[in-house]
């Protein structure tokens, strides 16, 4: 599935330059409880933030943990970075943490908030860590079948 959300933003990360990676080992394949619509756009919008918010030429890097009993999937990038002081609203409903971006430009603010709500609804955990001018990752864990 992470390939295929790959390939979909394949062009938006080109005109970036950015390069879409998975963790080394990350190709064995892991099977989740979930709802796999749901789960892709989740995928989908924390990839593409990465790729928005990344720096020319930059990465963006997909992993995967095994738990216990889940898998902790990691989106990470060599971004911008989030301070501090936005950290404890970036999943707030429309909270931008660049303002001078337009919704043309940079959607709604609803992105993250939908990331949320998503993986709280599959009764799993959400978290997001990050270093000013070094980067952001955000990671989920999805239950294992």
């Amino acid at each position: 599935m992470v390939q295929e959300v790959f390939d979909d933003l394949e062009g938006l990360a080109e005109k970036k330059q950015i390069k879409l990676s998975f963790k080394s080992g990350a190709d064995i394949p892991h099977i989740v409880k979930g709802d796999m619509g749901q789960i892709r756009l989740v995928l989908n919008n924390l990839i593409q933030n990465s790729i928005k918010y990344g720096v020319e030429g930059g990465r963006t890097k997909v992993s995967f943990y095994e738990l216990d009993k889940n898998v902790l999937i990691e989106v990470s990038d060599n971004g911008i970075g989030i301070s501090e002081d936005h950290m404890k609203h970036v999943f707030d409903r429309f909270y931008r943490v660049d303002k001078s971006r337009s919704r043309i430009q940079g959607g709604s603010g609803l992105g993250l908030s939908i990331v949320k709500h998503i993986i709280e609804s599959h009764g799993q955990s959400l978290n997001v860590r990050s270093t000013i001018d070094k980067g952001t990752t955000f990671g989920f864990t999805l239950e294992q079948v």
